[in-house]
């Protein structure tokens, strides 16, 4: 997944180091080049860097904005948010556009008329929305619990999926999981072994980081 982030600040390079050690290909959008500089060599940040003021037209024509799947304005400042949202979903159609919102009294202006599709605050919580944005098919991780060791995961069933049709038990969960909630049409299905699984149901799980692979395989076929 292609994802351009406007702003090297703190949020911004947790976001896009997250992002990238995830397996995403990230470009980081920075105005000041001597700060870019020292981000990149402090935090051996391995991502593409543009140096330019993102709410440019001809910066986000550098950043290639019309190939990524979504884009994250995460600057310190509401009002390039803002202007950044609005140019990558009018200029350059970007399919999602995720704003970070630094002063709560601006929230109300975060909305689709200013091209955001989902406005946030928090460095963990944007990295999440991020991927579930674009997860119909993959496995993301939400929340780790015993310290790392076991994860909370969710993937929106795609059409094909292994378990699309499938009922509970017919369904081999590997060990050290569990199904957790099937989310369907905005209600919450607490799953049974004669519960059913359908494309386009949200499905919540939990497992070990070792059984992680396997509950992939289960639940996508990849």
């Amino acid at each position: 997944m292609r994802i351009a982030i406007a702003g090297a600040g703190n949020v911004g390079t947790f976001v896009a180091a997250d992002l990238q050690k995830r397996g995403n290909d990230v470009v980081l959008i920075e105005q000041n080049h001597e700060y870019a500089k020292r981000v990149r060599h402090d935090m051996g940040l391995d991502v593409h860097w543009v140096i330019g003021d993102a709410c440019e037209l001809h910066t986000l024509d550098e950043a290639v904005l019309s190939s990524c799947e979504v884009v994250v304005a995460a600057t310190g400042d509401d009002e390039d948010n803002l202007v950044i949202s609005l140019l990558a979903k009018q200029e350059f159609a970007v399919p999602r556009v995720i704003a970070r919102v630094n002063h709560p009294d601006n929230e109300w202006l975060f909305n689709e008329s200013w091209g955001v599709d989902i406005a946030v605050s928090t460095p963990h919580l944007l990295t999440a929305l991020v991927e579930e944005a674009v997860s119909v098919g993959d496995l993301v991780k939400l929340l780790r619990l015993e310290q790392g060791r076991v994860s909370l995961m969710e993937v929106t069933l795609a059409e094909g999926s292994p378990v699309d049709g499938k009922t509970v038990r017919e369904i081999a969960f590997p060990t050290d999981s569990s199904l957790v909630a099937v989310v369907r049409d905005g209600h919450v299905i607490a799953p049974r072994g004669e519960t059913p699984l359908h494309a386009g149901d949200e499905v919540l799980a939990l497992g070990t980081t070792q059984a992680e692979g396997d509950l992939r395989r289960a639940l996508t076929g990849e």
